[in-house]
């Protein structure tokens, strides 16, 4: 399918065009979008369905176990509660054995054997008292759980996977602070490597992801985008409200990223969910610097007045210009 100049049409694209010129009527646009599987019919209905009560269910019974076992505490015995857990678990272990490793069914076995794993080692830690630190459980669980990840080819227990270790790092240096509590303050420091670590998984999956099919689902890297976006923003929120030391520092690292996500995702690979992450950080950092710079001056109804005007003025601009850039994703 193929448009003027040359540019390959999507398949919606080209429907739309059809019903503006005339070769389809608006009455059949309905059912050519369905035909040509833009638009889903009821079998693809009924499978999202399925799966998405597939994996409620098994999400459901891991935590289920949790808190069944939490709300009994005192009634069960302590073989009793390792026995529930470690029953479920090889049988969840077992299922994905001797299930397809490729079908939901499969996979949503392994990711509950991940998670009761890790209720495991919450209750032995709660049971017996080890006396070690919370990040701990969380690296302990990532470790143990990291043969199960790369066997599995799993966007989803990767994620899970990268989620463990975003907590376990956040642990770590508020017990430990190292050499970025030397620097900054707690709170900067957990900012900052919440960023750094996202970013650097941020980049590894997009990498990875043109080797791996597994990994090619987008929804998996927009939530570690988020991680990325949402460290760096908040970053700079401190930057701006609490006379943050290295403000260059924050102000350097922020056009930075903002100039690697513009190109990447503009240019090189069209996402349009990052990109309004992007204008929603934009907008978020210059409304608060506006802000600071009003409120600062005393004028409080000047301010809010203001403020309405430029939340106002910068979502429309930040959404005709989504709406632009979608239009060429399709064109």
């Amino acid at each position: 399918m193929v448009g003027e100049g040359g540019t390959m049409l999507s398949k919606r694209t080209l429907i739309l065009h059809w019903v503006e010129q005339g070769i389809i009527t608006k009455e059949n646009a309905r059912a050519a979008l369905t035909t040509v599987g833009v638009l889903p019919d009821a079998g693809r209905w009924i499978l999202f369905i399925k799966n998405l009560l597939v994996w409620l269910g098994g999400l459901a019974l891991a935590f289920a176990v949790m808190f069944f076992i939490a709300y009994n505490w005192e009634a069960m015995g302590r073989f009793a509660k390792f026995g529930l857990i470690e029953v479920l678990l090889l049988l969840s272990l077992l299922a994905y054995w001797r299930l397809a490793v490729d079908s939901t069914s499969g996979k949503l076995s392994l990711l509950v054997a991940s998670l009761l794993l890790g209720v495991l080692l919450a209750f032995y830690g709660q049971t017996y008292q080890t006396g070690a630190d919370t990040w701990q459980l969380f690296a302990n669980w990532a470790l143990l759980i990291l043969p199960w990840v790369v066997m599995g080819r799993f966007a989803a227990l990767w994620v899970v996977w990268i989620s463990l270790l975003n907590l376990s790092i956040v642990l770590y240096f508020q017990v430990r602070p190292g050499l970025p509590g030397i620097v900054f303050s707690s709170t900067e420091a957990t900012f900052w490597q919440l960023f750094i670590f996202n970013s650097l998984a941020w980049l590894c999956w997009e990498m990875l992801a043109r080797r791996f099919t597994f990994l090619a689902e987008r929804w998996a890297v927009r939530v570690i985008a988020v991680g990325s976006g949402l460290a760096i923003t908040m970053l700079c929120l401190h930057a701006i409200f609490d006379n943050y030391d290295l403000t260059w520092l924050v102000v350097l690292t922020y056009s930075v990223w903002l100039a690697v996500v513009y190109w990447v995702y503009r240019r090189r690979i069209a996402d349009l969910f990052i990109l309004a992450g992007f204008c929603l950080s934009v907008i978020v950092v210059a409304i608060s610097l506006v802000g600071r710079l009003v409120f600062d001056g005393g004028d409080a109804v000047g301010g809010f007045l203001l403020l309405a005007l430029l939340v106002t003025g910068l979502s429309a601009a930040a959404a005709f210009w989504l709406k632009s850039i979608h239009r060429e994703f399709e064109s």
